[in-house]
């Protein structure tokens, strides 16, 4: 405007000249303004690194993006050895990260993980605590809580609380069959069938050893049948076995109204246990009272009995008695206590 008004009074080159220095100066002076008008601006962004390593446990909250933590949660051990004030455990709550920009500075620090931020984004929860079983064995063996009730009622827990058996030596020492004290009644079917009692002791064991003792007497009412005998039994095979067989020798003295026998018993036992520890068993003895000899009896027992409690069981004992051409039989119905 200033130009045009001059242009009347200069001269027309002279006009021309001073436009061209105006122009030229304002020209020059543009890039300084725009310089000082046009202020640099840091991104207002954080820094787009991979996913969080898993010892980072604070984030500035200068972040624009929401915080995420990839399944599987990692276990607290991982963190024992970072420096930081509270170990991080197994599950997170996450803060809500604070969206406005305007708040932000552009000089936020980078977060790294020896970093502490005071405004954390993570926030521990403590998770259940597990149920364990008192005085765990540093050895990892498991404890195992059993109810007090079912150890006092089970000799074998008893044992095996005590003290883990050697099972090879069980089957050597520990018999499949225990020591039976017998009462019960008797009958002779060759004396008119006469009642009368039956009182025995069957396989006292000696120590540890495979030796046992056994002894009954038997008589009926009339008087006129008795029997009275002791003997010894030395089993052969491991007393664990379900089945065994042993030596007898002993001393019987039977009284008949036919005949009489004393005299050293000889014979064999055989016995075959279904169950162990006296819940059933069976067995056969063959012997000879006074062999070799003009009084010599031949005696077949056959025992059975079966437990209906813990320590009582209920049985039979079949007798026959042969002495050449004569012949007597005994039957007894027993009740047998195993102490």
């Amino acid at each position: 405007m200033i130009i045009w008004s001059l242009a009347p009074v200069m001269g027309r080159w002279q006009w021309l000249a001073t436009s061209l220095l105006l122009t030229v100066g304002a020209l020059s002076s543009a890039p300084a303004a725009m310089a000082q008008a046009v202020v640099p601006v840091k991104p207002n962004t954080c820094q787009r690194h991979p996913k969080p390593p898993p010892q980072v446990k604070h984030l500035a909250t200068s972040c624009d993006r929401p915080l995420t933590v990839a399944e599987p949660l990692l276990a607290e051990p991982l963190f024992a050895a970072l420096p930081f004030e509270e170990p991080l455990s197994e599950e997170f709550s996450f803060a809500e990260p604070d969206f406005d920009m305007a708040a932000r500075s552009a000089s936020a620090p980078t977060v790294t993980a020896s970093t502490a931020v005071s405004t954390p984004m993570l926030t521990a929860v403590s998770p259940p605590p597990l149920a364990v079983a008192e005085n765990l064995p540093a050895s990892g063996e498991q404890a195992v809580a059993v109810d007090p009730a079912i150890i006092e009622s089970s000799p074998v827990l008893q044992r095996w609380l005590e003290e883990v058996p050697d099972v090879a030596i069980d089957i050597q020492h520990d018999p499949a069959f225990r020591t039976r004290v017998r009462l019960g009644y008797a009958e002779f079917p060759s004396a008119d069938n006469t009642g009368g009692i039956y009182i025995g002791v069957q396989d006292v064991f000696i120590g540890q050893t495979p030796l046992t003792l056994s002894a009954e007497y038997a008589i009926n009412r009339r008087g006129d049948r008795q029997l009275i005998g002791a003997d010894a039994q030395y089993y052969l095979l491991p007393l664990g076995w379900y089945g065994n067989v042993a030596p007898v020798v002993g001393y019987r003295s039977i009284e008949t109204s036919t005949f009489d026998s004393v005299g050293v018993n000889l014979g064999f036992r055989i016995i075959l246990v279904p169950s162990r520890g006296g819940a059933a068993d069976l067995s056969f003895t063959q012997s000879w009272v006074a062999p070799g000899t003009d009084q010599e009896v031949g005696l077949s027992t056959f025992s059975a009995g079966y437990a209906i409690a813990e320590d009582i069981r209920i049985g039979t004992d079949i007798q026959t008695q042969n002495a050449g051409d004569r012949q007597e039989s005994r039957v007894i119905f027993l009740v047998e206590w195993m102490p």
